[in-house]
């Protein structure tokens, strides 16, 4: 009778005890009190109906405002890179044409002058120079051309000083032609600035000027 008594309390105290934890677990939990961090929720400043939220517009449009300002600055840069790369330098507009007064160099001499980079050969022909290139124009030339051709005052030559075999710039008054000899690979110029011996394929070439004046010429285009 008294262990029938005890089994009874037992089931009505297991009963109780589950409907406790079954009403517990079914509890909605909040997200704070699951990571364990305070809610704040109660400080927060509701916003009245049709009001917006004036803090986040204007951040919105602060970044905006921010990456529409670096792209135009981008979008300039790159203009004048471009333009700069479209226009030449000033030391390059400065040489693309070249002054030169030819009446300082003594008869028999030459003298050397830069343009574009290269070196520039202008030579005071003297008489007998000119006779012997004239001369020459009917010599059995590597490449044919006529010394009236290559220069437009016969006392003055003007030629581009890199030799056409490799690019070395041959030696003034040298060679067996009296004009220019490169030591490099042997290749011998005349007086006219002709190929007479050796590897280089073409004669010294003639750049493009004109006279100004009667001793005066520009160089270049």
């Amino acid at each position: 009778m008294l262990t029938r008594g005890l089994a009874r309390m037992s089931m009505v105290g297991a009963r109780s005890f589950g409907a406790r934890s079954l009403s517990t677990s079914t509890a909605p939990l909040s997200l704070a009190d699951s990571v364990g961090s305070p809610n704040h929720g109660g400080y927060r400043i509701p916003l009245k109906p049709g009001e917006e939220n004036t803090s986040s517009k204007a951040y919105q449009y602060f970044v905006v405002a921010g990456a529409g300002a670096g792209y135009a600055g981008f979008v300039k840069h790159e203009v004048h890179q471009f333009i700069n790369y479209l226009n030449p330098s000033a030391d390059v507009q400065a040489m693309a044409s070249l002054e030169f007064d030819v009446g300082d160099i003594p008869e028999g001499k030459a003298v050397t002058c830069k343009w574009r980079g290269k070196p520039i050969f202008v030579r005071h022909r003297t008489d007998a120079e000119i006779a012997s290139a004239v001369a020459d124009d009917s010599a059995d030339l590597p490449d044919s051309e006529k010394d009236s051709d290559r220069c437009q005052n016969p006392k003055y030559l003007v030629l581009i000083g890199v030799c056409t075999h490799l690019g070395c710039v041959p030696l003034n008054g040298a060679g067996k032609w009296g004009g220019w000899f490169c030591p490099c690979h042997g290749s011998h110029y005349d007086v006219s600035g002709r190929i007479r011996a050796g590897p280089a394929p073409a004669n010294l070439e003639v750049p493009p000027y004109k006279f100004v004046s009667d001793t005066t010429i520009v160089i270049g285009d």
